[in-house]
Order: structure tokens, then sequence, then C-alpha cells
């Protein structure tokens, strides 16, 4: 008897510890949810990023009309039933456009973070971990990037590799890195020294599993931080280079080509600039908010 109660108790302890785990991160998910929720600003953001997802899911059934498609009989007409957001100088469905751009807009979003995050994470946290000739090495070169304007490095990059969506891309991830690593180096440096860091070097643990295993998951949450709100200048660089018709090339929906092409009319048909205009000022004004939020969320001196 006293064996079976014995057995049962233990079951039903070696039972409750993952179940007060699982219960634990479930308490602390919601939490968060509740905190970011407070934030009106951060909840308004996200539901335009989940509507911009949403809207390039679904492209195909939420388009009226085909995108690329030319109707010489609708030419400059302004918004109405048929055609939401009007028409521009080929007859194309602005609404329409502005739907499959959206597909457009993330694709990019998607490829440059993909790339800038992992790249400046890893520069910056090399830099400040190892210091002495690699970190003035590495720092230099981060520095040279910096000296320069975001869109007129972007500008000559593309220059050199020519226009072009994916050559638009590589050259805004060239330019893109740099505050990643200067943010990666800033908190590695302050947390190199820390008493767990030594207790693991004093255990023999090589650099590169400190790396990987401390260094690297205690600077994640500022560099998704800033990865969310350099979403917003991503889009303004290539809406820019869309505009000078160094981005993609018509007829691709880009937004910033559509403002290009739209402003030779833009006196008489206000709608052909003010449309993207406005998709491009919400989506940015949408991921500025968000990263807003998240910064305060996952910052450990907030309450």
């Amino acid at each position: 008897m006293t064996t079976m109660t014995l057995s049962a108790t233990t079951s039903s302890a070696s039972s409750g510890v993952p179940q007060s785990s699982t219960q634990a991160l479930r308490e602390n998910v919601l939490r968060n949810l509740r905190k970011l929720f407070r934030n009106p600003l951060a909840v308004a953001g996200l539901a335009v990023i989940l509507g911009l997802l949403l809207l390039a899911a679904f492209a195909p059934w939420i388009a009226t009309h085909n995108p690329v498609a030319q109707d010489l009989s609708n030419t400059l007409k302004a918004p109405d039933a048929t055609h939401w957001f009007g028409t521009d100088e080929y007859g194309r469905d602005i609404f329409s456009r502005l739907v499959y751009g959206s597909r457009i807009t993330l694709y990019i979003i998607a490829l440059v973070t993909v790339v800038v995050g992992p790249v400046g994470l890893a520069v910056g946290v090399v830099s400040g971990y190892f210091g002495g000739w690699i970190d003035t090495l590495f720092m230099r070169i981060t520095d040279i990037f910096i000296s320069f304007p975001g869109l007129v490095l972007a500008l000559a990059f593309v220059a050199a590799l020519g226009p072009g969506l994916d050559h638009a891309i590589i050259a805004i991830a060239l330019t893109a890195w740099p505050p990643i690593a200067r943010l990666a180096r800033a908190e590695t440096l302050s947390l190199r020294r820390a008493d767990y860091i030594v207790a693991v070097q004093l255990q023999g643990a090589s650099a590169l599993r400190i790396l990987v295993r401390h260094i690297v998951p205690m600077c994640l949450s500022s560099v998704v931080v800033r990865l969310t709100m350099n979403m917003a200048s991503i889009i303004l660089t290539a809406a820019g280079l869309g505009f000078l018709g160094l981005g993609a090339q018509p007829p691709v929906p880009e937004w910033g080509a559509m403002i290009s092409a739209g402003r030779r009319y833009m006196l008489e048909c206000w709608w052909l600039v003010a449309m993207p205009g406005a998709a491009i000022m919400m989506v940015s004004l949408a991921f500025n908010l968000f990263g807003d939020g998240l910064r305060d969320l996952l910052d450990p001196r907030s309450e």
C-alpha cells in the first residue's frame, strides 16, 4: 500500500513538472499579449501589417482587375464604383495594382531582412566579443557604410549592378546591415564581462559555443526590434529606387514606380500618386508603431 502511494506521488510529481513549465510559458505569453494590447498604437500597426499579409496572400481574389492589363478606353478615370482607386494612363486599375504591389513590398522586406539580420548580428557579436584588431577592422568597415546616406549608397550599388528588382534588394541589403552590427556589438560589449560568461569561459567552453549559446540569444530581442523598425526604411528605400526607375521595372506594379509614372499627371489626376503614396505611408508607419511597441514589450527594464 505504501509502495503504491509513493509511486503515485512520484508519478504525479513527475507529471506536474512539464505541466507547471507549460503553464508558466502560457502565462508569460498571455502576459506579454496583454501588455502589447494595452498599447493601441502598436495594435494599430500590427493590424495594418496583418492586413498587408492577407492582402498579399489573397491578391488574386481581392483584386478586381488584371493589374497589368491595359484598357486604353478607360485611361485616367477618376475613382468610381468600377475602379475604386481610379485608373492610370494605360487604363490599368490602380486598386488592383496596389494589391499586387503588396506582394512585391513583402518580398523586398523578407529578403532584405533574411540577409541583413544574420550578417549584422554575426559581425556585431564577433567584433564585440574578440575586440582588438578584429573589432577595429569590422567597425571601420561599418563606419564606411554608415558614412554614406542609405539611399545614395543604394543608388551607387544599383548603378554598378544594373536596374532591376533583385539588384535593388541586394543594394538595400548591403546598406542596411551596419546599424544591426553596431547594435549587436554594443550588446556584446555589455555581456562579455558578465559573471556567467566568465564562468563558462573558466569551464573551458570555446568562443564559438559562448557566442552561439550565450551571447547571440541575449542580443536577439534588440536585433528583432531594430529589424522591425528598419522595415519602414527598407520600404522607403525600395520606393525611392522604384521612383528613380532603378528598382522594379514596368509593368511590375511596384508602389514607388507607380508614383514615378503618375507624377506627369498628378496635377489633374491626383489619385495616381495619392493612392500608392498613402500605401507607402501607412505601411511604413505601421512597422514603426509595431516596432516601438515590440521594443517596450521586450525591454527587460520596462514594467
